[in-house]
């Protein structure tokens, strides 16, 4: 079947989206080499290029490849720019190239100095399966300290979109060219593009790009490295896209300066792959870049669109790219796919996201106790991890707002399934803290009330766990009216997701300060408090807390007074149930792409039976419990993804989940 027939196959009306998506899950696999050059040897420079593109086209497959600035030549050509030898070498190249592009199924994108319309631009060729698709000019070009650009070249603004015949076909030329494949739509900008303070890549993706490539020649100077990661960085965030970044590097000249060899791939302002910098061989970055996140980000931004109508980015010639498949990854996905999304991996980020998300939710709690004059607040506490996470947010809120810790009335009430281990957790935490400490046992209460509602103590059902939790709840609530105080909240996000909370029990407070915590992160911020040197009497209660199985207790202990009753064992590890939470509100993912990603992300850990089963859990759970998250009370939003029904997530308390469990079933 040739290329064209497969295309109008794959993209027959009688197959759908989801079916064309099976192996891409919305993803494409972008790569930017660096290649080991020689200044001027433009037949040397291409032998190099070609080695580079096979490895990343048949060896990496990828589908999209940029080289760096003027690559054939070598960017520090000089005066040698305006010399027909080296002028004629470069498109010969550029031929050379083309016949080798016949066998890739990709767009790759090479640079080159080219003659047009009597003047000499530094060009980006655009070429995929033996054609050139289009050429791009470099917009704006350097002329101060080692740059002198404009003393070869002339500027891609002076170019109206026209033509160019190059290796005997005539192609579009000019700056505002889109290359599109489905969902794919790339654009081209060169080195100080990048710089300016409105760069051709801002407009080409309100103009509908999600890949940037960038060919670019910046040398190394003490600190320009961190200040172009960052650059890369906030251009892809800006523009919610891909941006691929080749830069030159060994064989160019060093008469004056030195290149590095930079790779760089950033998706929505994050550096998802690099190459080896200082490489006297070559270098690649390759990745999958996420298309369908991309589009979910566009598409959640009213900012994007509002941008996006106001700025006139005038029309685009586009030229589709004549792709087999845009990925296919069935294979090991090429990005990295964290199996806890919500804990920054290095210590260094983690230690300071700690104290920036407890200083929000300090902040939270200070400013509603200040904005209705109260100075006291009252606590149930477990021995869990989340009241423990909320009575130290409350302690360093007080101690913030010079108000006595005894204001903070921690109550713990043991039950019928509370363990000694817990219990005494509760109550050292309590003294090591300096707060009011109180104990209040509901078995008498609640065995009064399974007799008034006539319920067996005997049938460990449902109603004699919520009762207990209600019990709890209408305790703290009374107490905070006598000593006019408010109840703080201890339920986690992940908790609220599943709807692990018993309705007006612990799902129901005056203001929950852990209300946007996953329960994968509540653990590090209670071990950030432990290592406090303020925490030093609390630090082995703390640690023990960390330590203890994940239980509501609400089920009588073992008879060696053990937990019985396992949180995880009952609805599933918290870590994948905070990951399926991630990528479904987050980044709007359907089951089939999470299931998908947690494969990767927990190979060796969770087999493919047990991700589905409880993918499928969550998938039922999060839409029937929507109801609980329906009427939350009050608390702070600490990172991207909330499930506040006044600012962050409105969903019918009656939706369907028939499409997501379909779905899962299908896995």
């Amino acid at each position: 079947m040739k290329k064209n027939e497969t295309k109008k196959a794959r993209l027959n009306p009688a197959t759908t989206m989801r079916e064309t998506m099976n192996t891409d899950y919305g993803m494409v696999r972008v790569a930017a080499i660096v290649p080991k050059l020689r200044v001027a040897d433009c037949q040397w420079n291409t032998g190099e290029i070609i080695r580079e593109l096979r490895h990343a086209v048949l060896d990496q497959h990828a589908k999209v490849v940029v080289t760096p600035e003027l690559g054939i030549t070598a960017y520090t050509c000089g005066d040698l720019f305006g010399h027909t030898a080296l002028l004629d070498a470069a498109q010969e190249s550029i031929a050379v190239i083309l016949r080798e592009s016949i066998l890739w199924d990709a767009l790759v994108v090479v640079g080159a100095p080219l003659r047009h319309l009597g003047a000499i631009y530094n060009c980006a060729v655009a070429i995929s399966g033996g054609k050139i698709l289009g050429v791009v000019p470099k917009v704006y070009l350097p002329n101060y300290k080692e740059f002198y650009e404009k003393r070869w070249f002339a500027s891609g603004r002076e170019a109206e979109l026209s033509h160019i015949t190059l290796c005997g076909q005539n192609v579009p030329f000019g700056t505002r060219q889109l290359f599109t494949e489905d969902r794919m739509k790339v654009a081209v900008e060169l080195c100080e593009d990048l710089w300016t303070a409105i760069p051709p890549s801002s407009r080409a993706t309100l103009a509908g790009a999600n890949v940037v490539v960038n060919m670019s020649a910046s040398n190394e100077v003490i600190g320009k490295h961190n200040y172009l990661v960052d650059l890369i960085k906030q251009q892809s965030a800006r523009c919610r896209c891909a941006y691929v970044y080749a830069s030159a590097g060994y064989g160019e000249s060093t008469t004056d300066i030195v290149f590095a060899g930079n790779a760089f791939i950033a998706e929505n302002g994050i550096i998802i792959a690099r190459g080896d910098r200082w490489s006297i061989t070559g270098s690649m970055a390759v990745a999958d870049v996420d298309l369908e996140q991309l589009e979910n980000e566009r598409a959640a931004t009213s900012s994007w669109n509002d941008c996006r109508q106001i700025e006139s980015v005038g029309e685009y010639k586009t030229t589709a790219i004549e792709l087999e498949t845009l990925a296919s990854l069935d294979g090991k996905i090429l990005r990295q796919i964290k199996p806890h999304p919500f804990v920054p991996d290095e210590e260094k980020i983690l230690t300071s996201r700690c104290l920036e998300i407890i200083n929000i939710q300090t902040t939270g709690l200070m400013r509603r106790l200040d904005a209705i004059n109260c100075k006291n607040a009252v606590i149930g506490v477990s021995g869990g991890l989340d009241s423990t996470l909320a009575l130290l947010v409350a302690v360093r809120a007080f101690d913030r707002l010079s108000l006595d810790r005894k204001g903070i009335h921690a109550i713990t009430m043991p039950g019928f399934g509370t363990t000694g281990r817990t219990h005494s957790n509760a109550t050292d935490l309590m003294q090591a803290l300096g707060v009011d400490s109180i104990e209040i046992p509901i078995a008498k209460a609640v065995s009064q009330h399974f007799s008034d509602i006539k319920h067996d103590p005997n049938i460990h059902d449902i109603t004699y766990e919520n009762s207990q939790a209600r019990e709890r709840t209408q305790i703290l609530m009374d107490y905070a009216n006598k000593c006019s105080g408010i109840v703080i909240g201890t339920g986690d996000l992940s908790e609220l997701a599943l709807g692990w909370a018993t309705y007006n029990g612990d799902h129901m407070s005056m203001y929950n300060v852990n209300v946007s915590i996953p329960k994968t992160l509540v653990k590090y911020l209670v071990r950030w408090f432990a290592t406090e040197p303020s925490m030093t009497s609390a630090q082995k209660t703390l640690i023990d807390i960390i330590e203890t199985p994940i239980s509501p207790e609400l089920i009588p202990a073992d008879e060696k007074g053990n937990i019985k009753q396992k949180t995880e064992e009952l609805v599933g590890p918290y870590e994948l149930h905070d990951f399926f939470l991630f990528y479904l509100l987050r980044h709007g993912f359907a089951p089939r792409k999470i299931f998908r990603l947690a494969q990767q992300a927990f190979v060796g850990q969770y087999d493919d039976a047990t991700i589905k089963r409880w993918l499928r859990e969550f998938c039922r759970r999060f839409f029937a419990q929507q109801f609980k998250r329906s009427c939350l009370p009050d608390g702070p939003k600490v990172g991207s993804v909330s499930l506040s029904p006044r600012g962050d997530w409105r969903m019918p308390s009656d939706a369907s989940a028939a499409l997501w469990l379909a779905e899962c079933d299908k896995l």
